[in-house]
């Protein structure tokens, strides 16, 4: 014999037989109004039977029907799971397995009373009304529980965020996706001074010296993690109330090592976090684009000019901001920064970019090697693309929700020749050597007034403090050899090969550690 505590229903359980209890009635409710409706008004009434006597024949009717049907349906409705399962349900779900429910209730129903000719035919007047139930039980039924969803799903983005907001609403969570890279060890410290609690999301392929300087800060947390893996991406935006992401295979010759590569991680990883951004309800998404889509063009571009990229990673970088813009919403809000190229010294410093590999070889090999000198780039200091981040997670969502910005100056528009000039004069003893060749067809002058009117931002940072500033770290003995390939990303993926940023990778080396065991 089944104990009793097998058939025990919790409170909501209970809550919610009540409500289909009601439900029911309404639907054999509506049935005879709308049957009656019809009858009078269309049919006609039988020569032997007056409107009266008709709603007194249909009053009995429901009567006779609503108690027995409504118990069988919720017997049936509690055979299949409605009270104990069905809260796991999906929606698609839910819906078929109401019609499946409320159909074989109705029809163990009318084959009994038919079959057993329990009220002695009186049904028979009513098998039209009894087919309007049907159908309404389940619009009514199913629509209940559909709803139920989907306002549990519209509360669930928030309250994540909002328990972490009411926990410690001075110290909002900011993900950075790639925070272990040039511009991300530059932009972490900034943000945990600005009173920000972060967390790191990256694979730490350069180790993780360059956030070796906080890495013990208490509002600092690192997940060592893919940013390709949903599962990973999903954990790290558990109460966090912005995304920053900086996450990509950067520069077109690392790009080009493997282009399929570069569009899992540049264009298609961007898709997938945004995408969960959104569904956790995080409004603000700033994504690290760079002024390389604009390609080439003789005029001074702005963001509102035409861009035409040039390499793999002008497109990745491109594509990845038409998707973030189309999945604009109220609730989902991204801010694009195009970067002017940079230079100076962050926690993971770069040598693979104009300025400070000019330097570098001026110091370290007294010459200055100049390619295509008439072609035009913007600049900017890597501690000003970081304060930049800033100012916008500091703005107002309504200045820069959706926003394309320019991230430079007007003033660090140069030539490269320029720049070699530049870096001579601080260097004299270096000799100056200009060359051409096609490998490198970008040549493009940027306007930032946007950034400095809409948000007050301007650099702090000229070239001439910049050369300096990696001069004083190769004196100091803090670069000593800036050709090793931590410093470079396209001589890091030649040296480790791009399987070190295969998908796969975790699998091997999961394989290669239980062969071990072996």
């Amino acid at each position: 014999m089944l104990s009793f505590s097998r058939f025990q229903l919790t409170t909501g359980a209970l809550l919610r037989m009540v409500t289909d209890a009601a439900l029911l009635q309404l639907s054999l409710i509506l049935a005879l109004v709308v049957r009656f409706y019809i009858v009078v008004n269309f049919e006609g009434l039988a020569q032997d039977a007056t409107v009266p006597e008709l709603l007194s024949m249909y009053i009995g009717w429901y009567l006779r029907t609503a108690i027995p049907l409504t118990i069988l349906c919720l017997f049936v409705f509690y055979a299949q799971g409605f009270y104990t399962r069905g809260e796991t349900y999906q929606s698609r779900y839910k819906v078929l397995v109401v019609i499946q429910a409320v159909s074989l209730s109705y029809l163990i129903y009318i084959t009994a009373v038919l079959f057993f000719n329990v009220y002695d035919g009186k049904l028979l007047f009513a098998k039209a009304a009894m087919l309007l139930a049907w159908g309404f039980s389940i619009v009514l039924l199913a629509g209940a529980r559909v709803w139920t969803q989907l306002w549990r799903k519209t509360g669930e983005h928030h309250p994540i965020v909002v328990a972490d907001r009411d926990a410690q609403p001075t110290e909002p969570i900011v993900l950075v996706i790639g925070g272990g890279g040039y511009i991300g060890s530059a932009l972490v410290p900034r943000l945990l001074e600005s009173g920000y609690r972060v967390r790191v999301l990256d694979m730490m392929l350069y180790g993780e010296e360059p956030l070796e300087p906080v890495r013990n800060h208490p509002k600092l947390e690192l997940i060592h993690a893919d940013f390709r893996i949903p599962d990973q991406v999903v954990s790290a935006m558990r109460g966090v109330e912005a995304v920053v992401h900086l996450g990509a295979i950067v520069g077109d010759p690392a790009c080009s090592l493997d282009e399929s590569l570069t569009i899992d991680v540049n264009l298609c990883s961007t898709k997938m976090i945004a995408d969960f951004a959104k569904q956790f309800g995080i409004q603000r998404f700033v994504f690290a684009s760079t002024c390389s889509v604009y390609g080439a063009g003789s005029n001074i571009l702005d963001e509102r000019s035409a861009v035409r990229p040039l390499g793999i990673y002008g497109h990745t970088k491109y594509g990845s901001e038409r998707v973030l813009l189309d999945m604009a919403s109220a609730t989902f809000q991204p801010t694009i920064l195009r970067f002017a190229t940079i230079f100076g010294l962050s926690g993971r410093t770069r040598f693979d970019l104009v300025v400070n590999l000019l330097t570098a070889k001026a110091k370290l090999d007294g010459e200055i090697t100049v390619l295509n000198g008439n072609q035009w780039r913007p600049f900017v200091h890597v501690d000003d693309a970081a304060r930049s981040i800033v100012a916008v997670l500091d703005a107002p969502l309504a200045t820069v929700g959706g926003e394309i910005f320019n991230v430079g100056s007007n003033d660090l528009n140069y030539t490269i020749l320029q720049i070699g000039e530049l870096v001579n004069q601080q260097v004299p003893s270096a000799q100056l050597i200009a060359s051409e060749n096609d490998a490198d067809k970008r040549d493009y002058r940027v306007d930032f007034t946007k950034i400095r009117n809409l948000l007050d931002f301007q650099t702090t940072w000229t070239l001439e403090e910049g050369v300096q500033q990696v001069l004083d770290a190769i004196v100091s003995g803090r670069v000593i050899n800036y050709r090793d390939p931590q410093y470079s990303n396209v001589a890091f993926l030649s040296r480790d090969g791009t399987a070190v940023l295969a998908r796969d990778r975790w699998a091997r080396e999961l394989i290669e550690d239980l062969t071990n065991q072996d």
